[in-house]
């Protein structure tokens, strides 16, 4: 796997950070967040890693997006990606 370029890090801690701000908008902590969703507490904990050199696919985002009733366009229209 290559390497990231500084341009893709930056996006990919956007995102992270955006995932972190929208499941803390919901009053949540992670196992509360995972339990109502039915999903692995592990599965929104690597959601929201910035150590991981992978990131999270559009399909995730679109999950997530899907889990708090918004759309990938509210996802992506924050101060934090402009």
């Amino acid at each position: 796997m290559s390497s990231l370029s500084n341009d893709d890090i930056e996006l990919r801690n956007q995102i992270t950070q955006r995932l972190i701000d929208l499941r803390k908008s919901t009053g949540l902590n992670q196992s509360d967040f995972a339990k109502l969703h039915d999903i692995d507490r592990q599965q929104v904990n690597r959601w929201e890693s910035f150590e991981s050199e992978r990131g999270v696919t559009i399909y995730t985002i679109k999950k997530v997006c899907t889990l708090l009733r918004i759309t990938l366009q509210d996802f992506f229209n924050d101060p934090l990606f402009k």
